[in-house]
């Protein structure tokens, strides 16, 4: 990657690093420090080839330094990926990617994502004090309640009636936080529906919450009040949103858009769309709770804020005639260019 097209991209700093003794290949990207350190998980995955590991790790780092302006939490926001097949993940090189965390001396604060979960961060918590949520906090169950705050926004902007109950909602990806969605969702008498590549994970649900289930591809034909994307990234783009059957898309996966023109193409159809970085904020909160010594009940309080942001960027989506995209990279922005000093490390 060239400066140039960092200037363009609008990072900070992009770094590679091997360690050949224990085969390490990882990229952390950091995105914005102008609020403080910047934070943002791990993920290990096989990646096809070295510019997938690294457009994962842009794009990630932009949308953790846009999730803590949002959130207006004193951080900036980075992202870090090894690049591996996550069967062949050893201690040995999980304490050297630690050491290249502790490298950046608390500029970059690290924790979950995909392939990469708590046991993973007490290893690398061996060589470098900068990781949160390695004390197994419930960041999953935050984050799907941030979620449910986000859905009765969207239902309040579309109808003024925030209730879940008998809403039909489908749920794409039932992992940690999809299944903790679905549990919280079917508490509030919620009508749910499910699909995931992943059968086993699919059949545990259907069996555990009594919902319905759909083949992955069909998912998007679903007729739905909402929409809710809980898996990877990229999944709204040119062809999916054609599909769509719902009036509105909240979810917890980052990056759901392909590209940002893809939210005005949700407007265009008369979908709400609710940004996913101001709605998946809740592993962010519950992991800043648990540094500040925090528990999960407070970290569950901290999270009903998403609500109010959404609120928020929903009424001036509305006075300015622009989606709420663009309204919520407004204001994230807007914190981003405060800058500040951080008062959690």
């Amino acid at each position: 990657m060239t400066l140039r097209e960092m200037d363009e991209a609008g990072h900070e700093h992009v770094a590679f690093y091997r360690d050949e003794s224990t085969g390490l290949r990882c990229i952390v990207a950091v995105y914005d420090s102008r609020r403080g350190p910047a934070v943002g998980g791990t993920r290990m995955l096989d990646y096809d080839d070295e510019a997938d590991a690294l457009e994962d790790a842009l794009r990630l780092s932009e949308a953790m330094a846009y999730k803590t302006a949002a959130a207006e939490l004193p951080l900036g926001g980075g992202k870090a990926v090894i690049v591996g097949d996550p069967d062949e993940k050893t201690d040995d090189l999980l304490r050297a990617y630690g050491r290249v965390v502790d490298s950046y001396d608390g500029r970059f604060v690290t924790g979950e994502d995909v392939n990469i979960d708590v046991a993973d961060l007490r290893v690398i918590q061996e060589t470098t004090g900068n990781v949160g949520g390695a004390g197994g906090g419930e960041g999953t169950d935050v984050t799907a309640a941030g979620v449910v705050h986000g859905l009765r926004a969207c239902f309040a902007e579309r109808g003024g009636d925030d209730s879940l109950d008998g809403r039909r909602i489908a749920v794409q990806g039932v992992g940690k936080v999809g299944r903790a969605l679905v549990e919280r969702l079917v508490d509030e008498w919620a009508n749910v529906v499910v699909a995931d590549v992943d059968e086993e994970a699919v059949a545990a649900v259907e069996e555990e919450f009594d919902v319905e289930s759909v083949a992955p591809e069909a998912i998007y034909d679903e007729p739905c009040d909402a929409f809710a994307p809980c898996a990877l990234g990229g999944v709204l783009n040119d062809e999916t949103i054609s599909r769509l059957e719902c009036d509105i898309v909240c979810g917890s996966a980052n990056n759901q858009l392909a590209a940002r023109r893809h939210a005005d193409a949700l407007a265009e159809r008369g979908i709400l769309y609710a940004p996913d970085y101001v709605v998946n904020a809740g592993g962010l909160v519950a992991g800043v709770t648990e540094m500040e010594g925090g528990d999960t009940a407070e970290a569950l309080e901290r999270v009903a804020a998403v609500r109010d942001r959404l609120e928020s960027i929903f009424e001036t989506a509305r006075a300015e005639g622009i989606t709420p995209l663009a309204a919520a990279d407004r204001f994230a922005e807007a914190r981003m260019a405060e800058g500040g000093e951080s008062t959690l490390f």
